[in-house]
Parts: structure tokens; sequence; C-alpha cells
């Protein structure tokens, strides 16, 4: 199988900053998407730190400077489909404990930097390998699964919003307009423990994958991004996206990275 990739990040309509950052990596199978917070420019130092800190890691001896992409990206990487599956609990382990190390280095600088404390960040993390997306992720941000006809968020996000929601306090159409719906209940980098949610992922021919900040996934539904996904142009549907989410206002920037699986003869 091989992978087609699109990056893209946009400032939005109403932020002054972009404080997000991504990284499409397919030399590596290495996807990131992380929406910083904080005053100052926190934000955008925390996303950035937080992004290269877990790239070092999962590049382990290669040191071949890679690109954080913050304009467009596209490329086609080949993937292995056919090798033994992979030591789960190990790449779970390791992801773990680059989003642990990224919050450190978050910490450490906000203690040099007075005017940078209470900085963090979200972190969405793909790492995909033979034939596995594992994914580790920390914050509001999401990863989605396109298959056939359905979509499926596979991670969940970590908001006051949505512990209100599963406890039955309020309900769908109530949350899509909360006026609490940006504060999160977990971060890379406020504090150095964080807890880490992971997911292992089969995948398959023909699956999209969307990873994103909040920017997008506040301003569209699910029904609609399968909508738009499912037209079948990587790089035109990432740009539809964006361009849906500043249509509907752009009340944050807007960071997504969209990979399709295709056959290996595609």
């Amino acid at each position: 199988m091989k992978i087609i990739s699109c990056g893209i990040t946009d400032i939005g309509q109403r932020r002054q900053r972009n404080e997000d950052s991504y990284l499409v990596n397919d030399k590596l199978g290495l996807y990131i998407v992380a929406d910083g917070m904080g005053g100052h420019a926190g934000g955008e130092f925390a996303s950035k730190i937080a992004v290269k800190t877990v790239e070092d890691i999962i590049r382990g001896e290669d040191r071949k400077k890679s690109h954080v992409a913050h304009d467009n990206l596209l490329d086609t990487v080949e993937i292995s489909a056919d090798e033994p599956m992979g030591d789960s609990a190990f790449e779970e382990a390791r992801l773990k404990e680059a989003i642990t190390r990224a919050g450190n280095m978050i910490v450490r600088r906000a203690y040099e930097e007075p005017e940078l404390q209470g900085m963090g960040t979200t972190a969405t993390v793909m790492f995909i390998a033979t034939g596995t997306a594992y994914i580790a992720h920390v914050g509001d941000s999401r990863a989605y699964c396109v298959r056939g006809k359905e979509i499926h968020q596979i991670t969940e996000d970590h908001s006051l919003v949505h512990e209100q929601l599963k406890s039955g306090l309020i309900t769908q159409e109530q949350a899509k307009t909360h006026q609490l719906k940006n504060i999160i209940t977990r971060s890379v980098g406020v504090q150095e423990e964080v807890d880490v949610d992971t997911f292992v992922w089969d995948v398959q021919a023909e699956d999209y994958y969307l990873i994103c900040s909040d920017g997008l996934s506040n301003m569209i539904d699910d029904p609609e991004m399968l909508e738009v996904i499912s037209n079948g142009d990587v790089e035109q549907g990432a740009r539809d996206l964006v361009d849906l989410a500043n249509e509907r206002g752009g009340d944050d920037n807007i960071t997504l990275i969209l990979l399709k699986v295709v056959p290996a003869s595609k």
C-alpha cells in the first residue's frame, strides 16, 4: 500500500497569530497536529516544541532534518502491509514517552522565560508502520478514519464540554455552542505529568485519515467531513475543508492532515 498525504494550516478569520503546528513526515510515517495555547507567543512556542520533540524521538538515530510544515505539503510514500505486526505495546509506550518528554521541554522553556509560563498544547500523533496506525492523543484535536461510507472519530476530546456530554448534562446540540467548549482538561506542557491516550488501528486500503485541530472540528460536523473527504482527491479535499471552516467564520486557527491509503499499484 501507499499513502497520499496533504497538510494545511490556516490562521482563520479571527486570530492575530497562528499557534498551531503540524508535521507530515512520510519517510517516518509520522503525522502530528498540535494546537498551542498561552499568552504572549506561548502557544506557538509550545506547539512547535511538541512537534519537534516527538519527531526527534520517533526518528531516533536518523538525524536528517525533516520538514515541519507551515504551508502546504503533498507527498506520496510507500508503506508495507505484508510485514509481521510490530510490537504494539512498544510503539504505544514510545509515543507516550515522546509526548511526555515534549511536555517536559515545554515546562523547561517556560521556566527559563517566565513570560511564557502557562503555555501548553494539544498533541495528536499518528505513526503508521507495517499496516498499523498507532495514535497518541492529548487535548481536543482529533483523529478520524473514513472507511467506506462511514466516519469514525478515533480519539476522544479531553474537554470540559465532552465530559458534560458523556455525563448527560448537555446535549450534542448544546455542546456545539457551549460557552466553555474551548476549555480542555488535558494538555501537554502545563504540567510535567500528562495522561496520554493511545489507540491501535488496523490500516486498510482505501481508508482516509484526518488529523485536525478544533478550529476545523468546531466548524464542520462529521457528516460534512465525510462528504468532503469522500470526493476522492486528497489535496482538494484538504483545501475544501479549510475553506468551509473559514466560510463558517474561521473562529480559530485551522490545521489538518489528510491521508489516503491506496494499493501500491495506483
